[in-house]
């Protein structure tokens, strides 16, 4: 062949056209073996593709093309979750409509991901704001409301000024709104409200089968927030009133010396005449009522609180008389809004009754000095009258059976999680399929009337009353109730933009059906998700609201399965160079574009792999990627360099050890690893003994990493079909085999025996057992504890007794 440059513009847009062209990546629907390889789908914003998007679905485009090698029928769809706040904000800010901005940043979005040779379903597209999507968006909300876990109530929310809108709990970072970092505030309005805590348990058992990386696991589980305790009742001195609390230390009952109230507890407004100190109380609770709950809780933040005069509450125990707080770390919502307070053996109220010299009575005998720190160890009971001398459980028990024969407790487990709030005071969002009748009430729309589309309205700015700006559109308001029907109007808030998130992946499956959310047959053959790939942010938010729907359809018979996503990998973070977060402030926010155009996306899609382990954050470094665009360079060289009928035993041995690492490394998504196997196989070979089976070889292994390149080399090679159907390789496992090497074994330094070892064999359990299971070995040690084991790979094995 004739030797020429590697033309990356040129092979990168013929090969893109050419799949193209040809359908190659469209899917259908066929007796083999799936794998459903999924992203999370793309806000399309204005900013286009970043860095950060690179990164996953490049992980997903290598599994999906590897998986197409082995024979898989791959589902590997794309969408856009086009909904919600940014974009609003962005039209409002421009005076372009947000149908339009949403039409050309998708139309960007996928100009962009073709450019990088993404294998993509296209013919299995979704978009939310499509009306033929969010048409089954609005019958999953009706189906909640039929089975009463979609419900209106007037609720405090967290509201943004700025965006006039309600959000939940998981959309306040830090007491601002995560969109535009406005001071957030607390809000009574009229919501409407899914029930996901019917569903908290099944949330919580379900998680340990799941194949997700641990972190997320334990954020859901805390975001959920199971706890085992009891609810006991605290009578108020001198009132006919009480306090109920939730423990989950019931056998520290009577180390309580004070109790605290939440800011917005309903006693401190029904008794404000017998609060001596009220006016000293409400300046305290206005102080703290756009506090979020992150803030109130955060454990680290000083301790604020006003003692409540007048009143007082009374240990249902011991009839000790108790001072009452108003203090903000006691949120409303969870519990009671009341805890009644132990010093000597919970750090928060220590801290609390440090700052206000408050008793603290020790109750359980364990490590520790309650002078100097909370002891919240379990231990023995002391101070606790004829309860004294029970380990903590046991207490626990009794405690609880002393106040249910009293009429004053009982055994209770609690949840921190709440009910999702699923109404948003704007316009660019999915209506909610409801109409408000004066006689019937609350009305479902007719499901044949679906969907229910948003009106293309000029003035969607928000209506500057709290409520969502479909209120002024009187032609879409008023309309007739489908019972009685007499005039009606139309639900105006709209929903919030996680509702088309959480049930997207099952419309890709079917998304062209016009009678169902997806064909039942196909549902049943394609689900579940077989990888997720995305980022750890959506820990709680996404990811805890598509199970809770996916348990709901499974249970009304819509989907087969009950959870979504069998194996989920995060992505780590892309920083900037030297460790700095990327953003636009900085400077140093990387565009892919920019990258593609100056080096070809098979480079970039390469070095966004290599940088390191998938799930590690990672600094960006431009002079790193010029070594793999180098590697490119050299890999596509080499085709000239191919000789005929020569044979080469090390280059062999050395594509078969490659096959095998790449394999490995691909099953286990350590692409940075298995690109590294790929570079040292061009350095070690020889060149002089180079035939086209190897290279051919080398090539199809390149194809899920780099395919433009990969497929232009296939056709130069005399390959008349695609590279992207190819079988993967097998590999001969004598072949992969290193050089034996033979290491003396050491009992307290004296040679005992020997163990033969492949060449640079890493040091393993499994290894150390195999050494200790030998028969000479095990004679030496017989009765003798190992105090060390020492293993040097490739040098000694020591072992000290």
């Amino acid at each position: 062949m004739e030797e020429n440059n590697y033309n990356f513009k040129e092979i990168e847009v013929k090969w893109q056209k050419y799949w193209e062209d040809n359908n190659f990546f469209n899917f259908e629907d066929n007796d083999k073996e799936k794998k459903y390889v999924l992203d999370m789908f793309p806000y399309p914003s204005g900013d286009g593709l970043h860095i950060g998007h690179t990164e996953g679905y490049t992980a997903t485009d290598i599994m999906s093309r590897y998986y197409r090698h082995k024979g898989f029928n791959v589902l590997h769809p794309i969408g856009w979750d086009a909904f919600g706040l940014p974009t609003e904000n962005f039209a409002i800010k421009t005076g372009k409509h947000p149908k339009d901005i949403t039409k050309d940043n998708v139309g960007n979005f996928r100009k962009q991901l073709k450019s990088l040779g993404y294998s993509y379903n296209w013919n299995n597209e979704v978009n939310t704001t499509d009306s033929e999507y969010y048409k089954w968006t609005q019958w999953i909300f009706i189906q909640l409301y039929k089975k009463g876990l979609a419900y209106e109530s007037i609720v405090p929310i967290n509201y943004c000024p700025s965006c006039q809108t309600g959000l939940a709990n998981e959309e306040v970072i830090g007491g601002e709104c995560e969109r535009c970092s406005t001071q957030v505030e607390k809000k009574d309005m009229k919501q409407w409200m899914l029930k996901i805590t019917d569903y908290a348990d099944r949330l919580l058992n379900g998680i340990d089968v799941l194949d997700w990386p641990n972190k997320i696991k334990v954020l859901q589980k805390n975001w959920i927030g199971k706890s085992k305790g009891a609810e006991i009742i605290f009578k108020l001195k001198d009132l006919e009133e009480e306090l109920k609390v939730f423990t989950t230390r019931p056998d520290t009952l009577f180390g309580a010396t004070y109790m605290a109230i939440a800011p917005e507890h309903e006693i401190l407004e029904k008794y404000k005449d017998k609060i001596e100190n009220y006016k000293q109380v409400k300046e305290y609770i206005d102080s703290v009522k756009n506090k979020s709950e992150l803030e109130r809780t955060n454990l680290s933040k000083e301790k604020t609180g006003v003692l409540i005069k007048g009143i007082k509450g009374v240990n249902p125990v011991n009839n000790e008389e108790l001072y009452i707080f108003v203090a903000d770390y006691v949120l409303n919502l969870y519990g009671y809004g009341a805890v009644m307070a132990v010093p000597a053996h919970d750090q928060r109220d220590w801290e609390f009754s440090d700052k206000f010299d408050l008793k603290r009575i020790q109750v359980v005998q364990a490590e520790g000095n309650v002078n100097k720190k909370a002891i919240e160890e379990n231990g023995i009971s002391i101070n606790s009258d004829k309860f004294n001398g029970l380990d903590t459980e046991e207490m626990k028990e009794k405690v609880i059976e002393y106040l249910e024969l009293k009429d004053l407790g009982k055994q209770k487990i609690n949840y921190k999680l709440r009910d999702w709030v699923f109404s948003r005071q704007r316009y660019w969002g999915e209506p909610i399929p409801i109409v408000h009748c004066k006689k019937c009430n609350i009305v479902p729309v007719p499901e044949e009337e679906l969907p229910i589309e948003l009106p293309n309205i000029e003035n969607y700015k928000p209506s500057g009353t709290g409520e969502s700006p479909l209120v002024n559109i009187d032609e879409w308001v008023n309309t007739k109730c489908s019972k009685c029907g007499g005039d009606a109007k139309r639900e105006t808030n709209t929903m919030p933009q996680w509702a088309g998130s959480s049930w997207y992946w099952l419309r890709y499956i079917d998304n062209d059906n016009k009678k169902e959310l997806a064909s039942k047959e196909l549902l049943k053959k394609y689900l579940p998700v077989d990888l997720y790939i995305g980022g750890a942010e959506h820990a709680v938010l996404h990811l805890l609201y598509a199970r809770f729907w996916s348990m709901f359809l499974y249970d009304i018979k819509a989907i087969p399965k009950e959870e979504p996503f069998t194996k989920l990998f995060n992505q780590g973070m892309i920083i900037g160079e030297g460790g700095i977060k990327m953003s636009k402030s900085k400077g140093n926010v990387i565009n892919p574009d920019d990258i593609v155009k100056k080096y070809g996306a098979d480079t970039l899609r390469l070095y966004i792999m290599f940088m390191g382990p998938l799930e590690d954050e990672k600094p960006w470094n431009i002079d790193n990627i010029k070594g793999v665009n180098n590697f490119l360079k050299k890999v596509y060289q080499l085709q000239y360099s191919i000789k005929e009928d020569v044979k080469s035993e090390e280059n062999n041995k050395l594509i078969h050890k490659t096959i095998k690492k790449v394999t490995n490394d691909i099953e286990n998504l350590r692409f940075n690893t298995a690109i590294s196997s790929m570079m040292i196989f061009i350095n070690k070979i020889d060149k002089d003994k180079l035939n086209k089976e190897v290279y051919s070889k080398l090539i199809i292994l390149l194809s899920p990493f780099a395919p433009h390149i990969s497929e232009e080399i296939w056709s130069n090679l005399g390959n008349k079909e695609s590279l992207i159907y190819k079988e993967w390789l097998e590999y001969d496992e004598n072949l992969t085999k290193d050089d034996i090497i033979k290491l003396a074994i050491q009992i307290n330094g004296k040679v005992r025996d020997f163990i033969e070892l492949e060449l640079d064999t890493e040091e393993s359990e499994e290894l150390k057992n195999k050494i200790l299971g030998l028969s000479n070995v095990k004679k030496y040690l017989e009765n003798k504890d190992i105090k060390k084991f020492i293993y040097i790979k490739n040098k000694i094995i020591s072992i000290v007794v």
